[in-house]
């Protein structure tokens, strides 16, 4: 007997997530999104706390920085998986799957996805403000040079860039979760996530909900970027890229491959 499922196996269990999110009441979900973008958040905040301490390193190698950054990130959607918080980008995906296997509705889809997304940003919040700003974490350098130069560095791209990081982000983020649902173990679990999370950080891709950690934490903190720049010039196409790349390159791939009857 393996310790793993097959990947139509794998397809149909996270397909079958979105209806056991969907029988909790709409409060609890939201309350599940809350979380789901403090993890998110959490793992961001270790992520910045680590490398952003390691200056010497960088200025001698600057990509084992970021490879570091990339290792501990996961450990926020590791606990979102595990304790069974809700994430708008993997949403992305497993709503897909269940709107084309015609198991709920496209006005089912929106409403959903729109819930997660905005109390996800709440979660986040939360995180960047209480746990971040106001205990001085990420205030002193070289923590605040180090997050005011990275999440500078994402706001000032074009579009068409910030877009296509978001199309790959959320592309391994799902793949990960799919990944994570592959194991009958948590161990299986975490490293199922881990692999592919801990690649899109370390490229330097565009998560969304990710980025509402970072960049108003910059802001919080005295960086020299408005709300507007942020929005207009990171989250917007981010968010988009995100949403092609979880519900066309997971959810819509993975149904074809694996639930489509030709």
């Amino acid at each position: 007997m393996t310790n793993y499922y097959n990947p139509k196996e794998i397809t149909l269990n996270f397909a079958a997530s979105v209806q056991a999110k969907m029988s909790k009441p709409v409060v609890k979900f939201c309350l599940l999104a809350v979380l789901g973008g403090a993890f998110i958040a959490f793992g961001g905040l270790l992520s910045v706390l680590v490398a952003g301490g390691m200056p010497g390193v960088g200025a001698e190698n600057p990509g084992l920085v970021k490879f570091v950054a990339g290792a501990l990130f996961p450990i926020g959607l590791i606990i979102v998986s595990i304790s069974g918080a809700d994430l708008f980008t993997s949403d992305c995906a497993a709503f897909t799957l269940a709107q084309l296997q015609r198991k709920i509705s496209a006005r089912t889809f929106l409403k959903y996805l729109v819930l997660s997304y905005v109390f996800n940003f709440f979660g986040t919040q939360i995180i960047a403000f209480f746990m971040t700003q106001q205990t001085g974490l990420l205030q002193t350098e070289p923590w605040v040079g180090y997050l005011h130069q990275y999440a500078g560095a994402k706001v000032d791209q074009s579009f068409w860039s910030v877009f296509i990081k978001g199309v790959g982000a959320n592309w391994l983020v799902c793949l990960g979760m799919f990944l994570g649902y592959a194991s009958k173990d948590i161990i299986g679990k975490c490293i199922g996530i881990w692999i592919p999370v801990m690649l899109f950080v370390t490229l330097g891709y565009e998560h969304s909900i990710a980025n509402m950690y970072f960049i108003p934490t910059a802001i919080y903190t005295g960086a020299d970027i408005t709300w507007g720049s942020f929005i207009v010039q990171n989250l917007i196409p981010s968010t988009l890229g995100n949403f092609l790349g979880g519900a066309l390159l997971v959810g819509g791939v993975y149904w074809y491959l694996f639930l489509h009857e030709d």
